[in-house]
């Protein structure tokens, strides 16, 4: 295993040589090699560790920055540094002499096993062992304040978020765009919320605590304030409420919405639209999931997506469509319904799509209903974040990154009456609290308040417009329809006359 102890260094030099003196031999069994970034220190740190490096009998690198970079700026070289050289570990440790070298061993341990992608050193694993380090009482307090309600926000287990002393693969670090990162100290909390999100295994051991005489450069209530409006901000993004590109580990926007049933959905409503045995055209079906629900009410689809479904049981047919182009051949007339949920707002020509539709659908004796679902731009929370400066995009939602058009009751429905559609039915629909929450009690509760809201204004309260609309006849349907009724009333006539 390529190892790579990396020490962060400010204004070091009277403990610098002690930590780098403390390193374990053990350590250097592996191919190991000590890196040293001096961020821009004004003192001696750079020589202390240079020399030290002449005088030891492992590899040592002693980098210095021109510019101050700040505690996290001058992690993010020191993880690209181990990245650009092909390590496998890449171990985190202060020149300060805050934390022990000598539990580096136990640090490495669990990578080397392969049981985990990111160990952190935690004083507060066993009880008792921070205050008598010397921890003071008022950062024991506020260490396990914070702790606790990271831990509540974020779903996870960990007994510290806030020890400096870390051990991670490298292969982990390269998965997560740490590069977006803070510069100052709540970075260490960002990378760890990033590791969380991309899934990565994290370990903690026990580490020894120690408070001597070095200097804390750490604004304690600056720093709480950054960890819990940062832990909220990465809430805020997995709820699609407030996008972060430093949280979106995955990079991927061609992700599917979860079905929402079991409570007032877009996909409830449209469930409950469509009569047993209907026989339905789902464009921009996504998996299937929802068809399948369909599909158990006895109704025979025909998906329209551009990626095969996950779900191909739930298709009597499926189409494959590049929303880009133009939509397959289809006669609607074999149609009871044309669902076309959450699709309108990706696509860039919505007027030529929908004016295609309403031609297909084009006799006038039979007519397909469409039922149509799309997101409310000035939803209550679009409008406060306006309101603050924000307009934020994300993976899902009302401003999701896929989005071309966003739309208002009126504007949509606008949209539908000039593409020659009538509108039936327009209503609101309330935010997907479960999703969220999960489904419960409580959230079916807020979805209903969420309901009783929407009365008093639908613009204001609903997430979603639905609309139930029917296409209006063509002008060749209209007028092939006037020629037949004429000619039949001419045979009438001369029915009449003859008689």
């Amino acid at each position: 295993m390529r190892v790579l102890i990396f020490v962060v260094a400010f204004e070091a030099e009277t403990t610098l040589e002690k930590v780098l003196a403390r390193i374990p031999r053990s350590v250097f069994e592996h191919d190991a090699e000590v890196l040293v970034i001096d961020d821009s220190s004004q003192d001696r740190t750079f020589e202390v560790g240079f020399r030290s490096g002449l005088s030891r009998d492992y590899r040592t690198t002693v980098l210095y920055n021109p510019r101050n970079q700040g505690y996290g700026g001058n992690q993010k070289l020191g993880y690209q540094y181990a990245i650009r050289h092909g390590f496998d570990a890449v171990v985190l440790l202060h020149g300060d002499g805050q934390y022990a070298p000598e539990s580096i061993p136990a640090l490495l341990a669990p990578l080397i096993e392969g049981s985990a992608d990111a160990v952190f050193g935690s004083r507060m694993l066993i009880p008792g062992v921070s205050r008598a380090g010397g921890m003071p009482l008022y950062k024991f307090v506020g260490n396990k304040i914070l702790t606790f309600a990271q831990n509540t926000l974020l779903g996870s287990r960990l007994s510290e978020f806030h020890s400096g002393f870390r051990a991670y693969s490298v292969a982990a670090l390269a998965k997560i765009p740490f590069g977006y990162n803070s510069n100052v100290f709540h970075f260490d909390t960002e990378i760890i919320i990033q590791l969380m999100l991309a899934g990565q295994r994290i370990v903690e051991v026990p580490i020894p605590t120690y408070y001597g005489d070095e200097i804390c450069r750490v604004n304690g209530l600056k720093y709480a304030k950054d960890v819990v409006l940062t832990t909220i901000a990465s809430r805020l993004h997995g709820l699609s409420i407030f996008y972060d590109r430093k949280f979106d580990v995955t990079g991927r926007t061609n992700t599917h919405y979860d079905l929402k049933l079991g409570y007032s959905s877009s996909h409830s409503m449209a469930l409950d639209a469509v009569p047993a045995g209907s026989r339905v055209l789902d464009i921009g079906c996504g998996p299937g999931l929802f068809d399948e629900q369909l599909a158990m009410k006895g109704c025979r689809v025909t998906g329209v997506d551009q990626f095969p479904p996950a779900r191909p049981d739930a298709f009597e047919r499926f189409l494959v469509w590049d929303e880009s182009g133009a939509l397959p051949e289809l006669d609607l007339r074999q149609y009871d319904f044309v669902l076309l949920l959450d699709i309108i707002e990706h696509l860039k020509a919505p007027e030529a799509f929908l004016e295609g539709l309403r031609q297909a659908a084009h006799s006038v004796e039979r007519r397909p209903t469409f039922i149509i679902t799309s997101g409310n731009v000035v939803f209550g929370i679009v409008r406060l974040q306006a309101l603050l400066g924000n307009f934020n995009y994300g993976k899902r939602g009302i401003l999701d990154l896929t989005h071309t058009r966003l739309y208002t009751f009126a504007s949509l429905e606008r949209l539908l009456d000039q593409c020659g559609f009538e509108v039936e039915r327009l209503a609101g629909i309330p935010a997907p609290l479960p999703q969220a929450l999960g489904l419960n009690a409580a959230s079916r509760a807020l979805v209903r308040l969420n309901q009783l809201l929407i009365r008093f204004s639908r613009g204001l309260f609903a997430y979603q417009i639905f609309v139930v609309a029917s296409p209006r006849p063509s002008l060749d349907g209209l007028l092939e329809q006037s020629m037949k009724t004429a000619r039949a009333k001419a045979a009438a006539l001369s029915t009449t006359f003859d008689a």
